[in-house]
């Protein structure tokens, strides 16, 4: 659910960025979302779609790029990327001593306007 606040906040940064500099109709938004950030995209895309009508956004694409998920051994320092349903150990030295380094960013990188 907390999908809804965040689109909300990605429609208020779009269209206050599209006054801004005078556009007539916002075309597209290229998100980026790391793998371990618990957004959703069709959740993001069914509350856009709703939140995004009647304002200078509505029929804005949504792009989405995902970021997989990176880990670096407190150990001995092997970074690796995390693969779906793996254990978060170190694959060379099998310590749990591990930091994520990459995979739970949520960044709105670019709009594009029409004006």
């Amino acid at each position: 659910m907390h999908e809804l606040a965040i689109t909300k906040q990605i429609t208020e940064i779009a269209i206050r960025y599209g006054e801004q500099n005078d556009a007539s109709k916002i075309t597209d938004l290229y998100l980026t979302i790391g793998d371990l950030s618990s957004v959703i995209d069709d959740s993001v895309q069914f509350y856009w779609d709703i939140i995004a009508e009647d304002t200078i956004c509505e029929g804005a694409n949504l792009h989405f790029e995902r970021i997989p998920a990176k880990l670096q051994c407190q150990k001995c320092g092997h970074e690796y990327t995390l693969k779906e349903n793996e254990i978060t150990y170190c694959p060379q030295c099998q310590s749990s001593d591990v930091r994520i380094i990459q995979g739970k960013e949520f960044q709105l990188q670019s709009i594009n306007i029409e004006k």
